[in-house]
């Protein structure tokens, strides 16, 4: 049966905030007029993630596998087992809260495809910043997108994106990227297919608690940046 809101929580060993983030998302869309489904993608933890949302929160759809395969395996996972005619996703830490899903309406109204998140618009509201080093990686990983991949947004990797069933469907079953480059790849197989998108200035809160190692994962972003091109050279966009 499909609904008008689908959104999906990627989470990995988020025993310590994902009850939290359900607790107040939950809260917040039962106030609202339309139907809704909650979906969390329990990427391969190894904590009592899965559990604590099914004692909890067991009006919750759970999706769990092992072993652990990325947040944009996970995020995809979601997105292409949901019914919404609309579909979010959000991170598990909550750092955008989810009252700022209302300020999409509108632009999907006005016939956007997709509507992202952004933390670096001259309106975003970063009210808890990053460490200076993650921001400045996160800038970097940005000129490298426009430089590389053509793409205009000033901020491509904040957690809290909004798609049509339409446009999920197209992207989605195209993603290749399993892991943080993931967000690059969607946008980049949108403007092959013609989906408008607008890029949001939005609320954000920097959780402590990141998992993102800075030279790891730097390097892993980049390298998706040049598989992203490679994809596309192999038709696999198409």
């Amino acid at each position: 049966m499909s609904v008008h809101l689908s959104l999906i929580i990627p989470a990995y060993n988020e025993e310590v905030r994902v009850i939290v983030t359900l607790d107040r998302m939950g809260q917040h869309l039962a106030r609202q007029d339309y139907d809704f489904e909650i979906i969390v993608v329990d990427d391969g933890s190894t904590d009592t993630t899965a559990e604590l949302v099914k004692s909890l929160h067991p009006e919750v759809r759970l999706i769990s596998y092992k072993p652990n395969r990325g947040k944009g395996h996970a995020v995809k996972t979601g997105m292409l087992a949901a019914s919404g005619a609309y579909r979010l996703y959000s991170d598990a830490d909550g750092s955008t809260p989810i009252e700022e899903l209302d300020r999409m309406w509108p632009w999907f109204d006005a016939g956007a495809d997709i509507v992202i998140g952004s933390r670096s618009l001259p309106e975003s509201d970063v009210q808890v910043r990053q460490h200076y080093i993650r921001e400045s990686m996160g800038r970097t990983f940005n000129k490298f997108v426009k430089l590389f991949l053509g793409l205009p947004f000033v901020d491509t990797q904040c957690g809290f994106k909004g798609f049509t069933a339409h446009s999920a469907g197209i992207l989605f079953s195209r993603q290749q990227r399993n892991r943080f480059s993931f967000d690059a790849e969607l946008l980049y197989i949108a403007r092959k297919h013609h989906l408008r998108v607008h890029e949001l200035p939005v609320c954000w809160i920097n959780s402590p608690h990141s998992r993102v190692k800075i030279i790891k994962d730097s390097l892993d972003m980049l390298r998706g940046i040049f598989r992203i091109r490679l994809n596309d050279l192999a038709r696999k966009y198409e």
